[in-house]
């Protein structure tokens, strides 16, 4: 495949999930750009839950969306817990989290610096 090809995938794959965690109520979605800064993926999501229930749910809802939309079955951690529930699709990584989690492990900082764009509701 080539370069152009993947990052079709990627942006696309990139477009569903925004819409699966808007869909599911997904609070203050932070969108970071990977590209040029590490191999782990192509972007990485960061957004909150309400509730551990809501996290799982998100989270549950994502995974399934993607396996069905494009054939690939994300690695999924933390689900039964429902605190922080991490989904690896291989381009985008989203982190769903509970907001005192969030706010405890401030992974926007890490990626962005003090300059973290500010969440979408």
């Amino acid at each position: 495949m080539s370069v152009a090809g993947e990052m079709t995938t990627s942006d696309a794959l990139l477009a569903t999930i925004l819409k699966s965690l808007e869909d599911d109520k997904a609070e203050d979605i932070v969108q970071i750009n990977l590209r040029g800064k590490t191999e782990i993926g192509d972007y990485m999501i960061i957004c909150s839950g309400r509730s551990t229930r809501q996290v799982s749910a998100i989270s549950e809802k994502l995974a399934q969306r993607v396996k069905d939309e494009f054939g690939r079955t994300p690695k999924v951690e933390g689900k039964d817990i429902g605190d922080w529930v991490l989904i690896d699709t291989g381009d985008v990584i989203v982190h769903v989290f509970r907001p005192e989690v969030r706010e405890f492990y401030q992974l926007e900082k890490m990626w962005v610096g003090g300059d973290a764009p500010a969440p979408q509701s």
